[in-house]
């Protein structure tokens, strides 16, 4: 599969802060990359490189097959960027912003009309698109920054917190359009978020960063037996457990922890589904009423936790 974006060994500083720390990696045809990461892990700078708005130091970068620096305008004709904020010309309408920008990207009133009426419909703004964007609450100007980036059919979107000021049912909609483009139109993404949710429903593929460098980089699937191997297991009872008997299930092989929620559930820490059994024999010897065991996969926010724990030691 074709990439996108390649980037290898690539170092940037401001100044005499170090940003980027020699990362690479690569973004494929149609694939959803996430790129996860505190304040300061290097994320935003990521992007700018990519859209040719700043100069790596050393290493090298290629972005549908240009360099950011010298073929920046070929490329952001290519592709679309939505920010954190909206970069929405407030004082106009919803159409005077989508004319507007629509015609930057070299497409006719006819063409704006078209996709602007699909995508303004799609996000549920059509209702408003005559009134100023002034007038919008935070939710529909994100809504509206959206269909500005969407409306030229970029082959690459750069996307920092798409889902920002949305309400569930909006945010439900992005991430459907996203899906749209990654499955239908094998469309690129990178998406920088602090939505662990998002991420883990919609990416690919997961960069988790620190300090400007890349801890991780990999399936969900990848980094959990990676980084975050074994099972959650919530068990219900019955009856009420006491601690000698939760002591009792610490002290089983393969029994990383046990925690007592409450009189009558607990959740533990595994190695392996194989675990399981010997859990509930243990219960049943002690005298307990076993409800319901419900076995989880442990979820990104613990991948994430674990790698920026990891890091900081």
């Amino acid at each position: 599969m074709k990439n996108i974006i390649d980037v290898e060994a690539v170092s940037f500083s401001y100044q005499k802060n170090l940003a980027l720390n020699n990362i690479s990696f690569q973004v494929a045809s149609g694939e959803v990359v996430g790129l996860l990461g505190p304040n300061g892990s290097g994320k935003t700078t990521s992007v700018r490189l990519l859209n040719g708005l700043l100069q790596a130091a050393d290493g090298n970068v290629s972005v549908l097959g240009l360099d950011p620096v010298r073929d920046g305008h070929q490329i952001r004709r290519q592709a679309g960027v939505l920010t954190e904020v909206s970069a929405l010309y407030e004082r106009l309408t919803a159409w005077q912003n989508l004319l507007f920008f629509g015609g930057l990207h070299g497409l006719s009133d006819v063409q704006i009309r078209q996709k602007g009426a699909e995508l303004l419909r799609f996000f549920d703004i059509e209702n408003r698109a005559d009134q100023r964007v002034d007038t919008y609450s935070k939710g529909m100007k994100q809504r509206l920054a959206l269909v500005r980036v969407l409306l030229h059919q970029p082959t690459l979107l750069y996307l920092d917190e798409p889902t920002s000021g949305l309400d569930p049912e909006a945010a439900k909609k992005v991430i459907d359009l996203m899906r749209s483009f990654r499955q239908k139109e094998q469309r690129s993404m990178l998406i920088c978020t602090h939505n662990l949710a998002v991420a883990s429903t919609l990416c690919d593929r997961l960069l988790i960063m620190k300090k400007g460098q890349i801890l991780a980089n990999g399936s969900l699937e990848d980094l959990r037996a990676r980084f975050a191997p074994g099972l959650v297991v919530d068990i219900r009872m019955i009856n009420d457990i006491s601690s000698a008997s939760v002591k009792s299930l610490q002290a089983l092989p393969g029994v990383e922890s046990v925690q007592q929620l409450d009189a009558q559930c607990i959740t533990v820490h595994v190695l392996e589904e194989a675990v399981i059994p010997a859990i509930l024999t243990e219960l049943s010897t002690v005298g307990a009423l076993v409800k319901a065991v419900i076995p989880l996969e442990k979820s990104l926010e613990d991948v994430y936790l674990s790698l920026q724990e990891e890091a900081a030691k």
